[in-house]
C-alpha cells in the first residue's frame, strides 16, 4: 500500500460483521423550533 492509504487506514480493523474497512457516514440533521406547538405542526400534518 501507499504511504498515504496507510496513513488514513493503518490501525483501523475491519468490521466483523459486514468486514467494511471504513468508518461510515451517518447523515443526519437537527432543528430549531420556536416552540413545541411549531414543531407539532411542521411533523404532524393531519389527513
Amino acid at each position: 500500500m501507499q504511504l498515504e492509504t496507510l496513513a488514513i487506514h493503518a490501525g483501523f480493523s475491519p468490521d466483523p460483521t459486514t468486514r467494511a474497512v471504513a468508518v461510515p457516514i451517518y447523515q443526519t440533521t437537527s432543528f430549531a423550533f420556536d416552540g413545541t406547538q411549531h414543531g407539532a405542526a411542521s411533523f404532524c400534518k393531519a389527513g
